[in-house]
C-alpha cells in the first residue's frame, strides 16, 4: 500500500493521529426499509502532515457520495441560527454592507444565514452541493447555486454577478478534499478590498478535549491557525484577524483578505500564533498520546454502559449527530446498550444509526420510554439540549456525556 500524501503540500503523511478503525459514513442514515442491508464501511485513520501540521483522514470517498444529498440541516440548531445572525449584524457594520454589496457564502445549507442578510436588503448567493438543502434555503428568498464550490464555481459566479464583498465559509474547510482549489476559489471571487471568513472547528481543542468524535469521513482536514495559514498563502489569501469560538466544542473564526489587501493583522491573530507555538502545535509531540486517550474514553462508556444494564437501567440518545456516529461505532456500542436515539431533525426520525443500527425517533419517544440516562450525543449543544427535554429529570432521569469523559450532568 502505498503512504497517502498531504493534500495541502503533498508531504509523505507518515505520522497517525488515531486510527479509529472501519467505520459507516457519519451522515448516511439507514431507511427502515433497508434495515437488512449491510452499510459500506470505511478506513477513517487521521494522520499528521509531518510539514504543515494539516491533520487530515485519507480520502476513501468522493464528495458528491457524501454531500449530494445531505441530512444535516443548519436551522434545526437555533443556537447556530443565533449564532449566525449576530455574525452576520457584525459583518455588517464592520464590513459598511448595504444593498450594493454582494455576499456569497459557500456551503449555504438551509439559508440559515444569509436569510439574515436578505432581512437587510443585502444581495447574496449562496453555493450548496446538496440540492434538497439548497431548496430549504430558496424558500427562505435565498438565491442558491447548487454546485461544489472550487476555482471554477468562483470564476463561473464573477461572470455571472461580479466579485463578492464578503463570502463566508462556516464548517466547510474542512470537509474539502481538494482544499488548495477550494481556498483559491476565494482568492478568485473576491473584489480586491474583499474579505472571507472561515468557520472551523480548532485544532487545538480537538487535542486537549480528545474529542475525536469529530473525526469523520466528510471531515476531511482537522484545523490548526497554523496549517490554515501556510494552505492560504500557497492560494492567494493572508490572514488579517481571527476570533475563539465556544461554538463546536471550540472554534476560530478567521479573517482573510487576498494578498493585495491592506487589512493590517489585529493583535489577537499576533496572540493565537503564539497560544499555538507555545502549544508546539508544529512540532509532532503535541500529537502523540492521543490515541490512547481515545481509548480510555472507549473503555470507560463500554464500562458505564454495561453496568447501566446489568443494573437493570435503560440508556437512550440524544441527537442523531454525525459525531455521535463515530463514538457508537469506534465503541461498538449498539441497541444492546442504547435502546434508541432521538432528534429534532424529521429528516433523521424514522431511520436506523448506520453501523450501530440504533432506531432514531422524535423527542416524545422519551416521554413514552423514560429512559434512566439519556446520552447526550453532540456534545457541543448540551445545554441547549437539557434545556429543550429538561422534562427528563421528571422521572429521575440523567443526562450523560462521552466527551472528553464519561460524565453524569444530572
Amino acid at each position: 500500500m502505498t503512504t497517502p500524501t498531504c493534500r495541502a503540500c503533498g508531504t509523505d503523511l507518515e505520522h497517525t493521529l488515531v486510527d479509529l478503525g472501519l467505520s459507516p459514513l457519519a451522515n448516511s442514515y439507514v431507511p427502515l426499509d433497508h434495515k437488512t442491508d449491510t452499510d459500506p464501511t470505511y478506513p477513517l485513520h487521521a494522520r499528521v502532515c509531518g510539514n504543515c501540521f494539516l491533520v487530515q483522514v485519507d480520502d476513501v470517498v468522493p464528495p458528491s457520495d457524501i454531500f449530494s444529498h445531505y441530512a444535516y440541516f443548519s436551522s434545526y440548531s437555533s443556537s447556530w441560527v443565533e449564532h449566525a445572525r449576530k455574525y452576520c449584524a457584525n459583518a455588517t457594520e464592520r464590513l459598511g454592507l448595504n444593498e450594493k454589496s454582494f455576499v456569497v457564502e459557500v456551503a449555504s445549507n438551509d439559508g440559515y444565514l444569509l436569510q439574515h442578510f436578505v432581512a437587510n436588503n443585502v444581495p447574496v448567493l449562496g453555493v450548496e452541493p446538496a440540492a434538497n438543502v439548497a431548496a430549504e434555503a430558496e424558500k427562505k428568498g435565498v438565491r442558491s447555486l447548487v454546485a461544489f464550490f472550487g476555482k471554477e464555481t468562483a470564476e463561473s459566479v464573477v461572470a455571472e454577478h461580479g466579485h463578492a464583498d464578503l463570502t463566508a465559509a462556516n464548517n466547510v474547510l474542512a470537509h474539502v478534499p481538494d482544499i488548495n482549489d477550494f481556498v483559491s476559489g476565494f482568492a478568485a471571487i473576491l473584489k480586491d478590498d474583499g474579505v472571507s471568513t472561515f468557520e472551523f472547528p480548532h485544532l487545538l481543542n480537538l487535542l486537549d478535549k480528545t474529542q475525536f468524535d469529530t473525526i469523520y469521513h466528510e471531515h476531511f482536514s482537522y484545523l490548526s491557525l497554523y496549517a490554515v495559514e501556510k494552505c492560504f498563502a500557497a492560494n492567494g489569501l493572508k490572514v488579517f484577524d481571527v476570533e475563539e469560538l465556544p461554538t463546536h466544542g471550540g472554534s476560530l473564526r478567521v479573517w482573510a483578505q487576498k494578498m493585495v489587501g491592506t487589512r493590517p493583522e489585529t493583535d489577537r491573530l499576533i496572540a493565537l500564533r503564539a497560544k499555538e507555538a507555545d502549544a508546539g502545535i508544529a512540532t509532532l509531540a503535541c500529537y502523540e498520546g492521543f490515541e490512547t486517550k481515545v481509548q480510555a474514553i472507549r473503555d470507560s462508556l463500554l464500562a458505564f454502559l454495561k453496568k447501566a444494564k446489568a443494573d437493570g437501567k435503560t440508556v437512550a440518545g440524544y441527537g442523531a449527530a454525525a459525531k455521535g456516529n463515530t463514538l457508537l461505532n469506534y465503541c461498538a456500542v449498539g441497541t444492546d446498550l442504547v435502546d434508541f436515539v432521538v432528534d429534532a431533525n424529521p429528516h433523521k426520525q424514522n431511520t436506523l444509526l448506520p453501523g450501530s443500527r440504533i432506531p432514531v425517533h422524535a423527542p416524545d419517544m422519551l416521554k413514552e420510554r423514560k429512559p434512566d440516562y439519556v446520552l447526550i450525543l453532540p456534545w457541543n449543544l448540551q445545554n441547549e439540549i437539557m434545556e429543550s427535554v429538561g422534562y427528563v429529570r421528571d422521572w429521575g432521569g440523567q443526562f450523560l456525556v462521552a466527551v472528553p469523559e464519561v460524565t453524569v450532568l444530572g
